[in-house]
């Protein structure tokens, strides 16, 4: 008896297995649900993904070496945007390094924005010159700038 049960309850878990598939997505236009974009808005390899890194000081720091939300925020109206008006996006980071010989890393809160941008040289120039702004306004050494090719539709 417990052998039928058993063999009853495998048959029934079996079937659910070979259910009809699920009912297609409802849309005129299965292109325009896709990440390739549709006829009037197709997607652009031409593109590239670029991300900036910025230190904003020690974290839990305070003081001079610790950039303030309003000084960040100006620097975004004053040198970002005015070069990027169709927009970025900008997000919160942790980073830390170790120089050599030091017994103790340093840990940094950071920014990071991220801009979808075509491959020309004026942004090319306008990327050289948020990092050269940000480097006189606080004294960094440097920004962490990454770019790769992306593939953009909206």
């Amino acid at each position: 008896m417990p052998s039928r049960f058993l063999f009853a309850a495998l048959f029934l878990a079996l079937a659910g297995c070979a259910s009809a598939p699920p009912a297609a997505v409802h849309t005129k236009d299965p292109a325009s649900s896709s990440l390739h974009g549709d006829p009037t808005r197709p997607a652009q390899a031409q593109w590239l993904r670029t991300e900036l890194y910025f230190s904003l000081g020690t974290l839990g720091g305070s003081g001079a070496d610790v950039i303030s939300p309003q000084r960040w925020t100006e620097f975004l109206d004053k040198e970002v945007t005015p070069r990027f008006p169709d927009g970025f996006s900008v997000l919160e980071a942790y980073g830390q390094w170790r120089d050599h010989g030091a017994p103790e890393p340093e840990r940094l809160s950071t920014k990071v924005i991220v801009i979808l941008h075509e491959g020309t040289a004026q942004h090319e120039q306008d990327i050289e010159a948020i990092r050269l702004a940000w480097k006189r306004i606080t004294g960094d050494l440097s920004v962490l700038r990454l770019s790769q090719p992306a593939q953009v539709s909206f």
